[in-house]
């Protein structure tokens, strides 16, 4: 198993969340409200660390079917060998099988950047002894941890001491399954068993972000900014002119095109006074550059930027027109 397998779903997600975020548009996503538990957040988040450094929920089931799905898949057609290779070694059909997922990526524990481990928590329906016969016919080793079946693997090019890679499934429940580095998904069992640990809903941080997110949306990510912006390795020069950021959120709502906002909170209403400057350039730059573009100016148009205090608020909207214009331009070349 490769390493881009073993965090294909863990990765897609993040992308695309932070994606949404800049108005790019990606093909899995989606925020059901009824999954959401009165204390807030999906009910997946008490199998997550405390320490999660991002979030992000996605209902696969609902934006595949959706319109904007196919138009992205004919405007920007992109391979699906990781999706064919990840059903291979492990047996889940993401298309098929998977109802929605919650992704998590942890903090290193010297701050720098996500690289700590990831996990996804994907319901649907699942094989359970397909899913296990498949795995260990690749070379994984099953067990049963703390009242969990634990299925554990490495990649071909792996040493079998380098435990930080290593890549895990479990069977938290009846139609849940954990898959994501084997430590991360080792503390999500520990948590479910009833230990000490807690869990991301203890993090009234993290909860305060996920519980200000509007109804209506669906698809979220939260995430604390220091650990993306020290994995983005931004040079010295850009990295400078962003003004201090603390949390982030985006949120969506994905149907024949995608609106949604994006929230920052800073370090203090200067800096958020300084950061809104910075959109307000990027977003003059932008309708410079859209030219004669119809569709292309109604999506900038759309650009409302807001928010009061240490928040920073932009809003979008990429109508349908955007994506068949771009088809249309890959069609021509």
């Amino acid at each position: 198993m490769t390493t881009r397998t073993r965090y294909f779903v863990i990765a897609s997600l993040l992308v695309l969340t932070v994606g949404l975020g800049t108005g790019l548009v990606a093909y899995y996503v989606g925020f059901p409200m009824s999954a959401f538990q009165r204390a807030g957040g999906p009910e997946e988040l008490r199998y997550m660390p405390r320490d999660a450094a991002v979030v992000a929920y996605a209902d696969v089931r609902e934006v595949m079917t959706s319109q904007l799905r196919q138009r992205v898949h004919d405007a920007i057609p992109t391979p699906e060998n990781g999706q064919q290779e990840f059903e291979n070694q492990t047996g889940i059909n993401i298309e098929r099988d998977i109802d929605r997922v919650v992704a998590c990526a942890q903090a290193a524990p010297d701050g720098s950047g996500v690289k700590g481990g990831g996990m996804v928590l994907a319901r649907g329906r699942f094989d359970e002894v397909k899913i296990e016969s498949l795995m260990r016919s690749h070379g994984a080793e099953a067990e049963s941890y703390k009242g969990s079946r634990l299925i554990e693997t490495y990649g071909p090019h792996q040493h079998q001491a380098d435990h930080d890679t290593k890549f895990a499934v479990a069977f938290m429940e009846p139609g849940l399954v954990a898959v994501g580095t084997a430590d991360l998904v080792r503390t999500a069992i520990d948590i479910h068993a009833g230990g000490n640990l807690p869990n991301a809903t203890a993090n009234e941080d993290l909860m305060t972000m996920i519980r200000s997110l509007d109804t209506g949306n669906n698809a979220w990510a939260v995430g604390r900014f220091d650990a993306l912006r020290q994995q983005a390795r931004l040079p010295e020069q850009v990295a400078s002119q962003i003004p201090p950021i603390t949390w982030f959120s985006v949120a969506s709502h994905v149907n024949g095109g995608i609106r949604g906002i994006i929230r920052a909170e800073t370090r203090d209403d200067e800096s958020a006074n300084n950061l809104r400057d910075v959109v307000r350039g990027f977003m003059a730059m932008a309708k410079l550059g859209a030219g004669s573009k119809p569709e292309m100016q109604t999506m900038l148009q759309s650009l409302e930027l807001g928010g009061t205090g240490k928040t920073v608020a932009l809003s979008f909207a990429v109508p349908v027109e955007v994506l068949d214009v771009i088809s249309k331009g890959k069609r021509g070349h």
